[in-house]
């Protein structure tokens, strides 16, 4: 049905059945100081033929820039097969499938969807997709409150590595739900958590333990430990992984003796572009024990009066979602297109195309660190294995060195002195995936020395 917008003289018959003189006069009870008065000065609109060529005008900025910037969102190759297939007008306007009957295209990509991710996690279950990562570990956090009903502090702990961002979101979800993290600081030196370090919590009241693998600044934590440590103390742990690592680091669901128990990350590395932040898509999945508290779509396999495969939303009604305080999630459409784009990226590489993709991670970003150890000044931070990406130290502020990179074209890293994390002063996040040809590295690596040796010490 075409949208059909109301006439001036719909409006005024409306009005004056109501008994009011104007649209304004309906919000009267707000106070003047809460009106938003900035509305006024926006600029007029701009015509289509004006803003193409703004925003090819802006595209033409990012033209031949080497991008070495990871922190959650990764630069990897895309094959031109995926989106030409995504873009098919039966995936890229499809809606939600509530109706069954006329969504089993769609059912089956995300049923295959889930089994993939479920036999990437080594875990039993999986939803149908979050809105990205951080809000997806809200929803874990959310989700193991829920199940560990005999826990009455509301609290879980967190390892300090787990990426702030993610910590940010999570706290602004569940802070007024009474919900509080703990953090358990990592070592400053191998930039791990070491179990010592839990050992002031042992035997008290908290619903989980939250561990990232790889941590958000790229170190590779003892899962198992941290697990079965978790366990013991009858925690579940909540763990936030990196898709790409998990076809060449062990899954979670085989983490300690019987496995993460909630897994969650951001699905952006599997065949979504960087786009400037966005959409992207979160994945969850859990234990088969606690399905019925996981957030989100479902979708089942069975089969119809006549024995013919069939696919459906299953184990949550769609009611669930409008429910509001007493629905277990209020997700409905969420991601599906990014989660069909990341479906056929699976497809199309399979497990052995997945494990060359994180190999070829793991060398490059190696390759780099040996490149940039080889300028004068030039440091790995911390002593512990990484994956994807690490951190080194700088001899000077690396917010002017990535000021100064810019200018050569080349996206240098992450700081870090503009995070919470402690000890970071001149340290920057650096990441290199597949995309990274031998010259692109070496190109790196000369750039910042000269950067280095014209900074000087001053700004050291």
């Amino acid at each position: 049905m075409p949208y059909i917008p109301h006439t001036e003289k719909d409006i005024q018959e409306m009005l004056d059945a109501i008994g009011v003189d104007s649209i304004e006069q309906l919000f009267d009870e707000v106070p003047a100081e809460l009106k938003n008065g900035e509305l006024n000065s926006v600029p007029p609109g701009a015509s289509e033929m004006e803003v193409t060529a703004l925003m090819s005008e802006r595209a033409r900025q990012d033209d031949g820039v080497l991008n070495f910037i990871g922190a959650g969102a990764y630069e990897h190759h895309i094959p031109a097969a995926i989106w030409d297939i995504a873009a098919r007008g039966e995936f890229m306007t499809a809606y939600t499938p509530y109706q069954a009957e006329a969504s089993q295209g769609t059912l089956q990509l995300i049923y295959e969807y889930q089994s993939m991710m479920t036999q990437l996690t080594a875990m039993d279950v999986s939803n149908a997709s979050m809105y990205d990562g951080a809000s997806a570990l809200a929803e874990a956090v959310l989700m193991a409150v829920r199940v560990q009903r005999k826990s009455k502090s509301r609290k879980l702990l967190v390892l300090g590595s787990v990426h702030p961002a993610y910590r940010e979101v999570v706290e602004s979800i569940v802070k007024n739900q009474h919900i509080e993290l703990v953090e358990v600081p990592f070592d400053d030196a191998s930039g791990v958590v070491d179990l010592t370090a839990l050992e002031p919590f042992a035997g008290q009241d908290f619903a989980g333990l939250i561990v990232s693998q790889p941590s958000f600044i790229g170190t590779l934590e003892d899962v198992d430990g941290l697990t079965d440590w978790a366990h013991s103390n009858k925690m579940l742990l909540i763990s936030v992984v990196n898709p790409t690592s998990l076809a060449l680091l062990k899954p979670p669901g085989e983490w300690g003796e019987i496995g993460a128990d909630i897994v969650v990350g951001e699905g952006q590395p599997l065949g979504i572009p960087l786009a400037s932040g966005g959409p992207y898509f979160g994945f969850m999945c859990c234990k088969q024990a606690y399905v019925r508290q996981m957030p989100g779509r479902i979708i089942g396999k069975t089969v119809d009066q006549e024995g013919r495969p069939g696919y459906v939303l299953t184990l949550q009604a769609r009611e669930q979602h409008i429910r509001r305080s007493k629905a277990t999630s209020n997700i409905c459409t969420n991601q599906g297109w990014a989660v069909t784009a990341a479906t056929i990226y699976m497809s199309l590489l399979g497990s052995k195309g997945l494990y060359g993709v994180a190999l070829a991670c793991h060398n490059k970003l190696s390759q780099l660190l040996t490149s940039l150890t080889e300028v004068p000044g030039v440091e790995v931070r911390f002593t512990s294995p990484n994956f994807h990406e690490a951190v080194i130290q700088l001899p000077c502020d690396e917010k002017e060195v990535i000021r100064l990179m810019a200018q050569r074209k080349i996206s240098a890293g992450y700081s870090l002195s503009q995070t919470a994390l402690p000890g970071m002063k001149n340290c920057l996040l650096v990441c290199a995936t597949e995309t990274k040809t031998d010259g692109q590295i070496q190109t790196y690596a000369d750039c910042l020395k000269d950067v280095l040796e014209s900074v000087g010490s001053e700004s050291c």
